[in-house]
């Protein structure tokens, strides 16, 4: 990539300063670079010469500078961003916006609302911005050794109170219900106007402490939500800046089960979409540390779900069905006369876990049981959830190229073109063009022919 100098070409004090706090060579550097390089698809041929004209101030194209940051982190072992760097240009000043877990609760309101104002404004290096590895990994550690914020109530702005807290909670249940009719792609811009021009102001105003951290709760369920809508529509680097700071939020509120919840349901679901089974299990063992003894059986089947996860994409087939034997007894245990689950964790039932581990078989290459667990997934799923039978008629279908039931699978997957087609979510067409490849060896027989047709028809 050609180099471009930055204005009055002055060294790159910050540049230098991280790379002795890292030990690192110039020519180790641009090892790390390249090979960072090389896992994004590109051909980066940086040496130490390379290294010697960024101190001096010139400032790589394109993609280099984030990719610089990247691998410094990694030798680091935490976040970092473009700027610091000093390889910010005006573009990409905010690039840190939503990566840290704020260890004030004055920097964690700072940090969220400034990301929802980002996203409002449709800041480029948002919605492009790719996921940073290390930057799941931090955040759960920060959340694992710290305890909530030991005072959250104010008292300079607009007075709030419980009314407000139910108003963020009636609005949520309202967009949780329209994303699953309709995807995200509908919902998304409407649940972020929201944050930003109303949630924004009620986390500055003034509130008791019952109150704050009532607040906080609701705010970290639709701030996690906004991430998941990301996800949805094809944003996994936003959506990754999003569960931080739901995360960071749910510190706020005091409610430990829900931030397991973020790092077990969310980020490490993130970790599983971007294939980092290690991260995957890392984060869900996080959660479950961190909430031992704090969280309804229902919670903890959750948790081993999403850990099983990780094990059966690193094909660690005994680990996982000891896991997944973990899952299946903690659900076995709740009690749903009880009342003890929060809403959260209300929808995992015994289909939602049939619906996790058919994945689990599927990516271990086990199609009967995939394909079992599957069925029972979907015998679960009211008509409502819309995108979520989508999804599971595909699981279903890729079970049954498994299984060479070609002309089967195909007919499953047209019933799954009809629903995806009737929601807009970057997962649901993510899913039926993994299945469409799944199907490429067969393509001379006719099902295979109509299937590719009906999906290029939709693509249309």
């Amino acid at each position: 990539m050609a180099a471009r100098p930055l204005v009055a070409r002055q060294p790159n004090e910050r540049l230098q300063t991280l790379i002795q706090e890292a030990a690192c060579s110039n020519a180790g550097l641009a090892r790390r670079v390249n090979m960072v390089g090389t896992e994004r698809g590109l051909d980066l041929r940086y040496d130490k010469t390379s290294v010697a004209r960024w101190l001096r101030g010139q400032q790589p194209r394109g993609r280099a500078p984030g990719i610089i940051a990247e691998a410094l982190g990694r030798k680091l072992g935490r976040t970092v961003t473009i700027d610091e760097i000093g390889m910010a240009d005006g573009k990409n000043l905010a690039s840190g916006v939503g990566l840290r877990f704020a260890p004030t609760l004055l920097g964690a309101i700072e940090q969220v609302s400034e990301l929802w104002r980002s996203d409002v404004g449709r800041r480029d290096l948002l919605a492009g911005s790719a996921v940073a590895a290390s930057a799941m990994v931090e955040p759960s550690r920060d959340w694992l050794i710290t305890g909530p914020d030991p005072q959250v109530a104010r008292t300079a702005g607009a007075r709030v109170g419980m009314p407000d807290v139910e108003a963020v909670r009636a609005m949520t249940a309202a967009l949780v219900d329209l994303d699953h009719r309709f995807g995200s792609g509908h919902v998304r811009p409407v649940l972020v106007h929201y944050l930003n021009s109303v949630v924004s102001g009620l986390l500055s105003g003034a509130y008791r402490e019952s109150v704050g951290r009532q607040l906080f709760g609701a705010v970290a369920r639709l701030t996690e939500l906004a991430g998941y809508m990301a996800v949805d529509t094809g944003q996994p680097g936003l959506a990754q800046r999003y569960y931080i700071q739901a995360l960071r939020l749910a510190q706020a509120a005091g409610d430990r089960a829900y931030g397991g919840y973020v790092l077990a349901a969310s980020m490490s679901h993130l970790a599983a979409q971007l294939g980092n089974p290690r991260e995957i299990a890392q984060l869900a063992r996080a959660a479950q540390e961190g909430t031992r003894g704090r969280v309804t059986p229902r919670a903890e089947a959750m948790f081993h779900a999403a850990e099983a996860r990780g094990h059966a994409l690193m094909g660690d087939a005994r680990t996982f069905q000891v896991v997944a034997a973990r899952a299946t007894a903690a659900l076995d245990r709740t009690d749903p006369d009880t009342g003890d689950d929060p809403a959260w964790i209300a929808h995992f039932d015994t289909g939602y876990l049939a619906d996790e581990l058919a994945h689990c078989h599927r990516d271990l290459g086990q199609a009967e049981p995939a394909a079992r667990r599957a069925k029972e997934a979907l015998a679960a799923l009211p008509d409502s959830r819309t995108r979520r039978r989508g999804i599971g008629l595909v699981l279903l279908a890729t079970a049954q190229v498994q299984q060479r039931e070609v002309e089967e699978a195909c007919h499953t997957g047209l019933r799954a073109v009809e629903l995806l087609s009737t929601v807009r979510s970057s997962r649901g067409s993510e899913y039926l063009d993994d299945l469409q490849q799944r199907l490429q060896p067969y393509g001379n027989e006719p099902a295979v022919r109509e299937f590719g047709a009906r999906l290029e028809l939709q693509a249309a």
